[in-house]
Formats: structure tokens, C-alpha cells, sequence
């Protein structure tokens, strides 16, 4: 298909998304922050109504006796509960199964999930499949969530998906070894708690893939044609926190202060990335995980600032206001160079807290395919500022072998 007639159906899909996204639940979670905040949320579970609850999680965050307080926390405070922790990273649809089937065995009424990414969007899942009686393959794509889920409280252990606060979860379709989105406004949690003495145990690596993570929902959302006067001050702010504490936490992981910020961060990304949506950086790394498991935010910090500099002209002003807002740049200073300062920076910052530069995994007779599923994701759902063909995105991806 030509180009042009590529991007115009492009355009027309996204028009018909945007429409879509505006009239989409407006629901924004009620945010409990700081140490404590997730005890204080299991009591707030009980008293909105929930009596058996069912606590989404993963082995580790079990066997290292996280779960076991908030457990106690919620039956002290009358509730009845049953812990779900087959999640691993990229939770696949036999994951989530097993996970609806303990919840109908429970007879949950409430999903709690606990953890990074993966339990959230395993527990969103859950509870849109309970609440429709029906399974996962029934929910994957746009909007096909019919009826209410079981409402689902969210405590992240990890300051990076923002899947606290978003109408978003991902799940591996392993026979096609590829990662499927479930996308509705109804699967965003009724409350979440942003308990940074929860994170402070994280390793190094973790800590910098998901803090990546968070700027490349922020960056993303940003330069994003569906951004707007409601997500950019929250785009900035994320930013402007994450340049500033991603290096300490880094450095130092009992910095309570520094980790509060980064969980702030991460939520002030995802509610902007809600509405104004990603683009081709999650497009690429969502087919890298899907082929060779790669964590998510690592892949989201290894493309983005390859990214952005096949986006920087187009990007160029948003680009260079970013610069201003993290203190690199005035406003007298010409956009072209700001720019080009930001993912400087942006390098700077990966290097500084570890992140590889190219990947360890990647085939160069991979490349294609990863391509190809790449562009098939963004057409028409993703509102990026340059348009970017497969050819294109194939040149992209060979400057990351290793």
C-alpha cells in the first residue's frame, strides 16, 4: 500500500478513535499517597462494601511477606480473602484463567492487585471477565468490556506502568508470541495506594527499566496528537519529576522521599497516557516483549530515544518545551538545539542508571517481523507526531543488535 494512502487511513482511524476516547469513561481513580497508604486502602476496601476479596499478585512479592500484611489488614477489617500469585511478567491468558476461575471459586466481589504491571493488568482482566462472565480472548481489543467488572483496588510495588490509574492492560497471546491489549474505560480501578516504602527494596534494574518506563508514558504522551490543555501539565510534571529523583532512587533505594516522587510520577504519566495515548515506542516494545519476553520498560528505554530522534523535527517543539521544564535549556535558546538537548538528556539519564543501549536479544532476522506487527499496532491507534513506515522502523531496529 502506498504511503500516503497509509497515512490517510491512519488519520481517519485516529479521528474515529479520538471521537471515541472523548466520550469513554472520565473515571479517575481516588489516590491514597505515602507511607501506609496501602494499609489505609484495605480498610477503605471493607467499608465501600467489599466482603471476599481476592488479592492479584506474584510468587516473590509472596514469598518476601508483602502480601501477607495487607492480607491480615483486609480480614481484621471483616473481609473474607483468597491470594491469586500466578502472575509472572507478561501474564499470558492461561495466567489470567486461572486466576477467574479461583475468583469465581471464591466468589470474589473485589480484585485487590499488588505488584508491578503485570498483576495489575492480570487483575483488571479478572475482574472484567468475572463481571461478564466470560473469557479473556472475549475482552482483548477496543472497548469490549459490555458490563461493570468487580471493582479493582490497585497498590503498585513499582514506580513505572502507571496501571493504577489506566483503562489499559496487556496480556501475552503465547501461541502467537505476541502481547493483545484490553482496552475500556471500565477496567480503571476504583482506588489506589501510592506507598513508596513498598518500592524501597527494589533491585537497581528494576528501578530504572520501570522508571523509564513512566518517562516514556510521559514523553509519549506529550508529543501526542491527542494531547491536550487536561495531559500536558500532567505529562510535565511526570518529567520533571522523573529527571529529578530517577538517578536517586537509583542510587539510593531507601530514598523514602525520592521513591514517593517517582510513584507520583508514574500516575501523573498514566493518567496523561489515558487520554492522550503512546505511540511508537510502545508499538516496538510491546512486540519485542511479545517475541523475546523483554521487560517492558526496559525495551520502552532502550527504543525511545531512537524514537524520538526519528521523530525530533516533527516532535521539535514539544521536544524543546521538555528541555526548559527539566532546568537543561531557556526559552531564549533556539527550539532546534532544546530539542536535540532533550534526548541528549534523555541518554544521559539511561546511562546514568544503567540502561543498555542496544538489546542482548535481538536477531537481525527477527527484525521484519517485529516491524511489521509493529506498524500493524500503530496503524490507526496510535497518534504519533511523524508517520513511520515499515522500512523505516526496520532501519530503527537494527541500531539496537547487540
Amino acid at each position: 500500500m502506498p504511503r500516503a494512502l497509509k497515512l490517510f487511513l491512519h488519520r481517519l482511524q485516529l479521528l474515529a478513535l479520538q471521537i471515541t476516547i472523548s466520550v469513554m469513561s472520565g473515571r479517575k481513580p481516588v489516590l491514597l499517597a505515602g507511607p501506609g497508604s496501602a494499609m489505609r486502602l484495605c480498610g477503605t476496601v471493607v467499608e465501600l462494601g467489599a466482603r471476599r476479596v481476592l488479592i492479584v499478585t506474584d510468587a516473590v512479592l509472596v514469598k518476601i511477606g508483602l502480601i501477607a500484611p495487607l492480607a491480615q489488614a483486609l480480614e481484621a477489617a471483616g473481609a473474607v480473602c483468597a491470594v491469586y500469585d500466578g502472575v509472572e511478567p507478561d501474564p499470558t491468558h492461561a495466567q489470567i484463567e486461572a486466576g477467574i476461575a479461583l475468583a469465581r471459586e471464591h466468589r470474589a466481589d473485589a480484585v485487590l492487585a499488588v505488584g508491578g504491571g503485570s498483576p495489575m493488568d492480570a487483575a483488571k482482566v479478572i475482574a472484567a471477565c468475572v463481571g461478564n462472565n466470560c473469557r479473556v480472548a472475549d475482552v482483548v481489543g477496543n472497548f469490549k468490556v459490555k458490563k461493570a467488572p468487580l471493582p479493582v483496588y490497585a497498590v503498585p510495588t513499582t514506580a513505572g506502568t502507571g496501571s493504577e490509574v489506566t483503562a489499559v492492560a496487556v496480556v501475552t497471546d503465547t501461541a502467537a508470541r505476541a502481547k493483545t491489549p484490553v482496552v475500556d474505560g471500565k477496567l480503571v480501578p476504583v482506588m489506589a495506594a501510592l506507598d513508596a516504602s513498598l518500592m524501597t527494596g527494589l533491585p537497581r534494574a528494576v528501578t530504572a527499566a520501570t522508571g523509564m518506563d513512566a518517562l516514556t508514558h510521559a514523553v509519549e504522551s506529550y508529543i501526542s496528537g491527542f494531547a491536550n490543555a487536561e495531559t500536558r501539565p500532567l505529562s510535565v510534571a511526570a518529567v520533571r519529576l522523573i529527571f529529578a529523583n530517577l538517578g536517586k532512587v537509583c542510587a539510593d533505594g531507601s530514598d523514602l522521599e525520592a521513591r514517593q516522587a517517582m510513584a507520583l510520577a508514574s500516575t501523573y504519566a498514566g493518567f496523561a497516557f489515558t487520554r492522550a495515548s503512546v505511540g511508537y515506542v510502545h508499538a516496538i516494545a510491546h512486540n519485542l516483549g511479545g517475541l523475546y519476553h523483554t521487560p517492558h520498560g526496559l525495551a520502552n528505554a532502550i527504543v525511545l530515544p531512537h524514537v524520538l530522534d526519528f521523530s525530533r523535527d516533527a516532535a521539535a517543539r514539544q521536544l524543546a518545551e521538555l528541555t526548559v521544564e527539566i532546568g537543561a535549556a531557556t526559552s531564549a535558546e533556539p527550539v532546534a538545539v532544546r530539542a536535540q538537548r532533550f534526548i541528549d538528556r534523555l541518554r544521559a539519564l539511561a546511562r546514568e542508571t544503567g540502561i543498555p543501549e542496544t538489546l542482548d536479544t535481538l536477531r537481525a532476522a527477527d527484525i521484519p517481523v517485529i516491524a511489521r506487527r509493529a506498524m500493524d499496532e500503530a496503524q490507526g491507534f496510535y497518534p504519533v507526531p511523524r508517520f513511520m513506515v515499515q522500512s523505516e522502523c526496520e532501519a530503527l531496529l537494527a541500531k539496537l543488535l547487540p
